[in-house]
């Protein structure tokens, strides 16, 4: 079983459409409120225009991810 980040109020969510873990009800990224619980890999991007991760991932944007979005 995968390990989950926890923020203060329990399990983070992450968005279904760009796999951003985010704290709220809606994504800062693309504006969804398309979120789950179900995800596993912690991901923290700080430079994606250097990151092989990030480009596989199509991540243009520094922040904190999720590899697998269920």
């Amino acid at each position: 079983m995968a390990a989950r980040k926890t923020s203060k109020k329990g399990v983070a969510k992450v968005c279904r459409d760009c796999h951003r873990v985010v704290d709220g009800d809606s994504c800062s990224m693309c504006g969804t409120a398309n979120l789950t619980a179900d995800w596993a890999g912690y991901l923290v991007i700080i430079d994606p225009a250097t990151s092989d991760v990030a480009k596989r991932m199509n991540i243009t944007v520094p922040g904190r991810y999720a590899l697998k979005v269920r």
